[in-house]
């Protein structure tokens, strides 16, 4: 028993470093894992997290959620964009500065981006009684995404709202309706394009861990 128990940990820590080379490899690929938007990005790095999330559990879903955040913070620090001091204390443009309020939004719900998906999973998982459900694997994936856009930006507006709305508004847009406007043109696709890659990806993990 102790043997099983210690080849299945050995097992979880090779597909969570699995995971992380993932996640870095992602970050450093220009276009891939950040997609520069001019005033913002894109990313589809919530992805490995989600997967990780499903397949390794909360704790290290967490951790994968974790790297994220650092790869978050290396991008905005080094390679920022204008509005990159939500995201890093180390950058600022004009008189607005990141401060300790950029580690939360910056680490806080790419955290939570890998705790959310394995819990929305199982239950969904239970309700269906079915073990792969591909409503499962959907329902993960956009919980994910969503749980990183939604705390990302609420976050930005709570705490950076004024001086994030004064870099992007155009005239007559408040600091809410520019938080609205990015969930609705950034999140709801890379929501979208969760839930078919979580299903697309996590089928065949799910039915080789099942093998295993």
């Amino acid at each position: 028993m102790k043997q099983q128990n210690s080849s299945q940990k050995s097992r979880q820590l090779v597909q969570l470093a699995l995971f992380s080379a993932l996640i870095l490899v992602m970050a450093s690929v220009p276009f891939l894992g950040y997609v520069p938007l001019g005033f913002t990005r894109a990313t589809i790095l919530h992805l490995p997290v989600i997967l990780g999330s499903i397949l390794l559990g909360p704790k290290a879903g967490a951790v994968l959620g974790g790297l994220f955040g650092l790869t978050s913070l290396w991008s905005n620090t080094f390679q920022p964009v204008i509005t990159s001091f939500v995201f890093s204390p180390f950058y600022s443009v004009g008189d607005v500065h990141g401060s300790w309020a950029s580690l939360v939004i910056c680490f806080v719900p790419r955290i939570l981006t890998g705790i959310v998906p394995y819990y929305v999973f199982q239950a969904v998982r239970k309700l269906s009684k079915n073990p792969r459900s591909v409503l499962a694997l959907g329902a993960a994936g956009f919980s994910g995404a969503m749980t990183n856009t939604l705390l990302v930006m609420h976050l930005i507006y709570l705490l950076f709202g004024q001086q994030y709305a004064a870099l992007k508004a155009t005239a007559g847009q408040g600091a809410y309706s520019v938080i609205l406007s990015i969930i609705a043109i950034n999140g709801i696709p890379e929501a979208v394009v969760a839930v078919i890659l979580t299903i697309l990806i996590g089928t065949p993990l799910l039915h080789y861990r099942k093998q295993g």
